[in-house]
């Protein structure tokens, strides 16, 4: 079976600005992929160039085994991260527009505005004008926009932008739900927090660039290797001195410390053994963010700070 989408050698420049740089990565087909990377990576870039939006200068972009066509695009729901809704439209009508564009018969759409407004509360707002409603409102609109007709691939850029914690949850199960359905789910974020309880493949940009790209749960393994957690009697800065520590970090009343490339950790654990009383170890899988600084560092990309 062909990937879902596929990019190969994508490229695109604005001036002399490169804004993706050779970027290459499959989707999967029935998997959540998150586009990963601080504001200014090229993620948003990408996504418009997927949904030919935005034209690549070079490189080739296929969507299920195919260059984009108007009947791809119908098996596809977007929401990008510019949000485009009518201000003055009321709710229902604006999700009838929306869903005729996509060539949803009008009592099909009647019914599944009827289920999602249910769903997600909105059922009260339908007669409102979208100006009417709150930006947390209004994100749900979009929301039930882009599902209306019931797309095989979601690609949602910044898809929590605006969204509240209880929301958000919601908004969560249903991409999971879809994923149980079978359906491919792409979306972009910086928080990597959201994507590190979503995702089941990820790409990581950094300065236009891919650093990264697997299952997330082999990415884990395959860092984890060098990160332990020590239940150990000794202070921050002894800890640091301890040959082969490449960092650490106090943490309920232990310490996270990744070791130096190199370091045997059976080594290393004698070692700290001879030298403070140890009440416990265990390998610790890494967080997405580590995964992404380590990845950074090793590319030899200047660290970023904007990313959550």
């Amino acid at each position: 079976m062909t990937a879902a989408i596929e990019l190969e050698n994508v490229s695109k420049v604005f001036g002399k600005f490169p804004a993706v740089d050779s970027l290459s990565f499959q989707v999967p087909r029935g998997v959540i992929f998150g586009l990963l990377g601080p504001n200014g990576a090229g993620k948003t870039t990408t996504i418009r160039m997927i949904m030919n939006i935005t034209a690549a200068d070079s490189g080739e972009i296929r969507v299920l085994g195919n260059p984009m066509t108007r009947e791809i695009q119908n098996r596809i729901g977007y929401l990008p991260e510019e949000r485009g809704l009518y201000r003055k439209m009321k709710v229902v009508d604006h999700l009838l527009f929306l869903a005729a564009i996509k060539e949803v018969s009008r009592e099909d759409a009647r019914r599944r505005i009827a289920e999602w407004a249910e769903k997600l509360e909105l059922k009260p707002w339908l007669k409102k004008k979208v100006d009417e409603l709150s930006k947390g409102m209004q994100q749900k609109v979009q929301f039930i926009a882009t599902v209306i007709h019931d797309p095989e691939i979601l690609i949602l850029d910044e898809p929590f932008s605006g969204l509240d914690p209880i929301n958000t949850a919601i908004i969560k199960d249903y991409l999971s739900d879809f994923r149980k359905q079978g359906k491919t789910i792409v979306f972009s974020t910086h928080v990597l927090e959201q994507a590190e309880k979503l995702c089941d493949e990820i790409c990581l940009l950094a300065r236009s660039k891919k650093i990264l790209e697997g299952n997330l749960r082999d990415l884990k393994r395959r860092f984890s290797h060098n990160l332990l957690h020590l239940s150990v009697d000794a202070s921050p800065a002894e800890i640091a001195a301890l040959p082969g520590v490449a960092s650490s970090q106090p943490v309920n009343g232990g310490y996270v410390i990744s070791l130096a490339p190199g370091t045997d950790q059976g080594e290393f654990l004698r070692r700290a053994l001879d030298r403070y009383p140890l009440q416990g170890f265990s390998t610790k899988d890494p967080e997405l963010e580590e995964i992404y600084l380590d990845a950074v560092r090793a590319a030899g990309i200047e660290e970023t700070r904007t990313i959550e």
